[in-house]
Protein backbone atom coordinates (compact mmCIF):
# COMPACT_ATOMS: atom_id res chain seq x y z
CA UNK A 1 0.00 0.00 0.00
CA UNK A 2 1.11 3.78 -1.03
CA UNK A 3 3.17 4.90 1.86
CA UNK A 4 1.55 7.75 4.32
CA UNK A 5 1.04 11.39 3.30
CA UNK A 6 1.45 13.70 6.12
CA UNK A 7 -0.95 16.89 6.63
CA UNK A 8 -0.58 19.04 9.32
CA UNK A 9 -3.13 20.51 10.86
CA UNK A 10 -2.84 24.14 12.10
CA UNK A 11 -4.34 26.10 14.84
CA UNK A 12 -6.39 28.16 12.65
CA UNK A 13 -8.30 25.08 11.30
CA UNK A 14 -6.01 25.03 8.10
CA UNK A 15 -4.72 21.45 6.54
CA UNK A 16 -0.93 21.47 5.06
CA UNK A 17 -0.02 18.88 2.33
CA UNK A 18 3.63 18.47 3.86
CA UNK A 19 4.58 16.21 0.86
CA UNK A 20 3.22 18.89 -1.78
CA UNK A 21 4.02 22.18 0.34
CA UNK A 22 0.34 23.76 -0.10
CA UNK A 23 -2.68 23.94 1.67
CA UNK A 24 -5.59 21.75 1.13
CA UNK A 25 -9.34 21.05 1.96
CA UNK A 26 -11.49 18.24 3.12
CA UNK A 27 -12.22 17.62 -0.53
CA UNK A 28 -8.71 17.90 -1.62
CA UNK A 29 -7.85 14.84 0.69
CA UNK A 30 -11.06 13.17 -0.13
CA UNK A 31 -9.58 12.95 -3.87
CA UNK A 32 -6.36 11.84 -2.88
CA UNK A 33 -8.06 8.88 -0.61
CA UNK A 34 -10.12 8.05 -3.23
CA UNK A 35 -7.29 7.77 -5.85
CA UNK A 36 -5.21 5.24 -3.28
CA UNK A 37 -4.14 7.69 -1.53
CA UNK A 38 -3.09 6.88 2.73
CA UNK A 39 -2.74 10.17 4.95
CA UNK A 40 -1.99 10.92 8.31
CA UNK A 41 -2.88 14.12 9.96
CA UNK A 42 -1.30 15.92 12.98
CA UNK A 43 -1.99 18.90 15.27
CA UNK A 44 1.28 21.32 13.98
CA UNK A 45 1.25 21.68 17.90
CA UNK A 46 0.80 19.06 20.11
CA UNK A 47 1.54 16.01 17.33
CA UNK A 48 -1.57 14.83 18.19
CA UNK A 49 -2.80 12.29 15.16
CA UNK A 50 -6.38 13.87 14.47
CA UNK A 51 -6.56 11.11 11.40
CA UNK A 52 -9.82 9.52 12.78
CA UNK A 53 -11.59 13.08 13.32
CA UNK A 54 -10.53 14.33 9.85
CA UNK A 55 -11.62 11.20 7.94
CA UNK A 56 -14.92 11.40 9.91
CA UNK A 57 -15.58 14.73 8.81
CA UNK A 58 -15.26 14.10 4.93
CA UNK A 59 -17.73 11.32 5.72
CA UNK A 60 -19.94 13.36 7.00
CA UNK A 61 -19.54 16.26 4.29
CA UNK A 62 -20.29 13.45 1.72
CA UNK A 63 -22.98 11.97 3.56
CA UNK A 64 -24.88 15.42 3.90
CA UNK A 65 -23.34 17.13 0.48
CA UNK A 66 -22.77 14.39 -1.95
CA UNK A 67 -24.60 10.97 -2.49
CA UNK A 68 -25.28 9.08 0.76
CA UNK A 69 -23.76 5.84 1.33
CA UNK A 70 -25.20 5.00 4.79
CA UNK A 71 -28.88 5.07 5.17
CA UNK A 72 -30.36 6.19 8.27
CA UNK A 73 -31.44 2.54 9.34
CA UNK A 74 -27.29 1.42 9.05
CA UNK A 75 -26.22 5.00 10.67
CA UNK A 76 -28.58 3.67 13.60
CA UNK A 77 -27.69 -0.03 13.81
CA UNK A 78 -24.20 1.41 13.58
CA UNK A 79 -24.81 3.82 16.55
CA UNK A 80 -26.58 0.33 18.65
CA UNK A 81 -23.42 -1.40 18.41
CA UNK A 82 -21.00 1.21 20.32
CA UNK A 83 -20.43 0.06 24.04
CA UNK A 84 -21.93 -3.23 22.73
CA UNK A 85 -19.69 -6.42 23.44
CA UNK A 86 -19.69 -6.97 19.77
CA UNK A 87 -18.95 -4.15 18.73
CA UNK A 88 -15.14 -5.43 17.87
CA UNK A 89 -16.71 -8.49 15.83
CA UNK A 90 -18.58 -5.41 14.00
CA UNK A 91 -15.65 -3.44 13.29
CA UNK A 92 -13.98 -7.05 12.29
CA UNK A 93 -16.88 -7.88 9.61
CA UNK A 94 -17.34 -4.28 8.36
CA UNK A 95 -13.49 -3.84 7.39
CA UNK A 96 -13.15 -7.54 5.59
CA UNK A 97 -16.62 -6.86 4.23
CA UNK A 98 -15.09 -3.77 2.67
CA UNK A 99 -11.92 -5.61 1.89
CA UNK A 100 -14.18 -8.37 -0.33
CA UNK A 101 -15.90 -5.22 -1.89
CA UNK A 102 -12.46 -4.04 -3.57
CA UNK A 103 -11.00 -6.80 -4.30
CA UNK A 104 -14.06 -7.87 -6.25
CA UNK A 105 -13.81 -4.25 -7.94
CA UNK A 106 -10.55 -4.76 -8.82
CA UNK A 107 -11.12 -8.18 -10.92
CA UNK A 108 -14.16 -6.15 -12.52
CA UNK A 109 -12.14 -3.29 -13.60
CA UNK A 110 -9.36 -5.75 -15.08
CA UNK A 111 -11.68 -7.76 -16.68
CA UNK A 112 -13.12 -4.01 -17.98
CA UNK A 113 -9.73 -3.07 -19.05
CA UNK A 114 -9.20 -6.75 -21.13
CA UNK A 115 -12.59 -5.98 -23.17
CA UNK A 116 -11.32 -2.53 -24.27
CA UNK A 117 -8.21 -3.17 -24.90
CA UNK A 118 -9.57 -5.95 -27.23
CA UNK A 119 -13.27 -5.37 -28.11
CA UNK A 120 -13.59 -7.81 -30.24
CA UNK A 121 -11.81 -10.49 -28.27
CA UNK A 122 -15.25 -11.68 -26.22
CA UNK A 123 -17.50 -11.18 -30.04
CA UNK A 124 -14.74 -13.40 -31.67
CA UNK A 125 -14.43 -16.06 -29.00
CA UNK A 126 -18.70 -15.77 -29.03
CA UNK A 127 -18.43 -16.44 -32.63
CA UNK A 128 -16.31 -19.26 -32.30
CA UNK A 129 -18.09 -20.66 -29.72
CA UNK A 130 -21.33 -20.31 -32.09
CA UNK A 131 -19.27 -21.86 -35.16
CA UNK A 132 -18.58 -25.35 -32.69
CA UNK A 133 -22.32 -26.08 -31.79
CA UNK A 134 -23.12 -25.44 -35.35
CA UNK A 135 -20.73 -27.70 -36.38
CA UNK A 136 -21.33 -30.39 -33.64
CA UNK A 137 -25.15 -29.42 -34.65
CA UNK A 138 -24.33 -30.74 -38.33
CA UNK A 139 -22.61 -33.58 -37.46
CA UNK A 140 -25.10 -34.96 -35.51
CA UNK A 141 -28.16 -34.26 -37.79
CA UNK A 142 -25.75 -35.70 -40.95
CA UNK A 143 -24.93 -38.26 -38.47
CA UNK A 144 -28.86 -39.13 -37.42
CA UNK A 145 -29.68 -39.25 -41.31
CA UNK A 146 -26.85 -41.44 -42.40
CA UNK A 147 -27.86 -44.12 -39.53
CA UNK A 148 -31.58 -43.52 -40.88
CA UNK A 149 -31.21 -44.73 -44.04
CA UNK A 150 -28.52 -47.42 -43.67
CA UNK A 151 -30.76 -49.79 -41.51
CA UNK A 152 -33.45 -49.00 -43.92
CA UNK A 153 -31.47 -50.64 -46.88
CA UNK A 154 -30.25 -53.21 -44.93
CA UNK A 155 -33.54 -54.06 -43.72
CA UNK A 156 -34.50 -53.47 -47.52
CA UNK A 157 -32.10 -56.05 -48.79
CA UNK A 158 -33.09 -58.17 -46.10
CA UNK A 159 -36.64 -58.79 -47.19
CA UNK A 160 -35.68 -59.35 -50.64
CA UNK A 161 -33.58 -62.27 -49.84
CA UNK A 162 -36.61 -63.28 -47.77
CA UNK A 163 -39.11 -62.95 -50.58
CA UNK A 164 -39.40 -64.45 -53.72
CA UNK A 165 -39.54 -61.17 -56.53
CA UNK A 166 -43.10 -60.65 -58.08
CA UNK A 167 -43.38 -60.90 -61.38
CA UNK A 168 -43.76 -57.29 -63.66
CA UNK A 169 -47.08 -56.43 -64.00
CA UNK A 170 -48.35 -56.12 -67.58
CA UNK A 171 -48.97 -52.52 -68.94
CA UNK A 172 -52.43 -51.65 -68.98
CA UNK A 173 -54.02 -53.00 -72.83
CA UNK A 174 -51.90 -55.45 -73.18
CA UNK A 175 -52.41 -59.03 -72.03
CA UNK A 176 -50.40 -61.88 -70.82
CA UNK A 177 -50.01 -65.06 -72.84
Amino acid sequence: MAEERLIRKYANRRLYDAHDSRHVTLDDLRKLIAAGQRIKVVDDKSGEDLTRSILLQIIASQEQFGTPVLSTQLLEAIIRFYGNPIQQMLTSYLEQSIGSLLRQQSVLQAEMAKALETPMAPIAEMARQNMEMWAKMQASMLSAFSTQGAPAEKGERADKADKPEKPPRPEPGRRRS
